[in-house]
């Protein structure tokens, strides 16, 4: 049965200099913290309160947006937050406002260390500038939304992706005199049992158009149903949704995805991208924290020596020496080493982009889209391949003994790619190479 989702009231607390070199350090904290109950979390597969807690402790949700100015009131000028009357969490303005770069390298850490939360604050970065893709006039809309989402630590969740039309028609939004009512139900990928506030794409039932909202889950409207029996990224508080005549005030329609490609603006277009080049970046993340978890194990373990092999003495007397392990962890560091140049690459290049603004044409954003392609094909087959072949590198590998439970990345891996195909991402960047065409638009990711 659908339930409504616990709100945390935690107090917040964030970091008080809004320097950008203290945020390895901040992440690096965060990091370690979740590495170290991550098997036990893992196997609980409860809904991430604590793990959400953990990130607004240290400021991490309002990373990419800027601070409340001094003195600001939350209310006003500008749309607040708030819709309904109820209330946030109580707060101050953090440091924030950091760019891509940084938040990516603070997405793939947090998902070195636990793939779920990666993937949940990753999905929460693209949410947060929801108003700046979608709305008419970017920033200026911006400054009157994200203010009081920073003061209160808020954690997005939803999506604004279009619904695939054989899950159903997905959500509506009914124009009324105040505004719209929300109706509908949908599944997300992220945040359904632990987010402050929805972002949500729905069809006008008057315009036809996407319509991008805001959402309180608290109102009783909504009704949240959580995936507890996930192969992997079990605790990104993926699950279904329900909303009945939920009202959605004028004030909280971030902005507007058209349904024919050739309408949407190069800049706008650049908002799946974002997600699918985030969602890389927790690949390549628990591809790298399997790794490093792999290579620890087998540093502590002295393999049995092959007395037939040239060099047997050498790797008998020291733990790790046996020479195809060697090779093994050559073969997969290399893989890592690979991915991480190709993400690097088209991360600068959504950079540079979102810096150019609404000026981006068509021909930027294609070459935007080509690089994020290979991003994800080089990403998604390197995370599967490593986090496979640890399995067969480490011996008490997987969780049920006791173990280090080094299957869970295997699993997380698996249930982050399964939904996007190379194959489509490399026949794409093939015809962008060989024909000079432009990678077709997908509000779907």
């Amino acid at each position: 049965m659908p339930t409504k989702p616990v709100v945390r009231t935690a107090a917040l607390h964030k970091p008080a200099v809004p320097d950008d070199a203290m945020w390895p350090r901040v992440t690096r904290e965060v990091a370690d913290d979740l590495a170290a109950d991550a098997i036990a979390r893992d196997r609980a597969g409860k809904p991430p309160y604590d793990e959400v807690a953990r990130l607004r402790e240290a400021g991490l949700p309002a990373l990419l947006t800027p601070p409340v100015p001094p003195g600001r009131s939350l209310t006003g000028p500008g749309p607040s937050l708030d819709p309904d009357g109820h209330g946030g969490r109580g707060g101050h303005g953090g440091p924030s406002g950091a760019d891509w770069r940084t938040a990516a390298a603070v997405i793939r850490e947090i998902a070195a260390a636990d793939g779920s939360i990666g993937e949940l604050i990753a999905r929460h970065y693209v949410l947060s500038w929801s108003s700046r893709f979608f709305g008419p006039h970017g920033e200026d809309l911006a400054a009157g939304h994200e203010p009081p989402a920073v003061a209160h630590g808020w954690l997005l969740g939803g999506g604004t992706d279009l619904p695939d039309p054989e899950t159903g028609p997905g959500l509506t939004l009914s124009p009324t005199r105040s505004g719209h009512l929300l109706n509908g139900s949908r599944t997300f990928a992220a945040g359904v049992t632990v987010a402050d506030r929805l972002v949500v794409g729905a069809t006008s039932t008057h315009s036809g158009e996407l319509l991008i909202a805001l959402v309180n889950p608290a109102h009783p409207g909504v009704l949240a149903g959580t995936d507890n029996d996930r192969l992997g990224q079990r605790l990104t508080g993926a699950g279904s949704v329900d909303f009945d005549n939920v009202p959605v005030g004028a004030g909280h329609i971030l902005g507007t995805m058209p349904r024919d490609e050739h309408a949407v603006s190069a800049y706008t277009a650049l908002a799946p991208l974002a997600l699918r080049l985030v969602l890389s970046h927790v690949a390549l993340g628990i591809a790298e924290g399997a790794l490093a978890e792999a290579r620890d194990v087998s540093r502590a373990v002295r393999p049995a020596p092959r007395s037939a092999a040239p060099d047997a003495a050498t790797y008998a007397v020291r733990p790790s020496g046996d020479p195809y392990l060697l090779l093994a962890y050559g073969e997969l560091a290399t893989a890592a080493h690979t991915a991480a140049a190709v993400v690097e690459r088209a991360t600068d290049a959504l950079e540079q982009g979102l810096r150019t603004g609404r000026d981006i044409g068509m021909d930027e954003r294609a070459e935007i889209a080509v690089l994020v392609a290979a991003a994800e094909a080089v990403t998604g087959r390197s995370a599967v391949d490593i986090t496979t072949r640890i399995l067969e590198l480490t011996e008490a590998a997987t969780s049920f003994d006791g173990g280090p439970a080094l299957d869970r990345f295997w699993r997380n891996a698996r249930a982050l790619t399964a939904q996007s195909s190379p194959t489509h991402r490399l026949r794409d960047i093939g015809d962008h190479y060989l024909n000079g065409t432009h990678p077709p638009f997908a509000a779907r990711s």
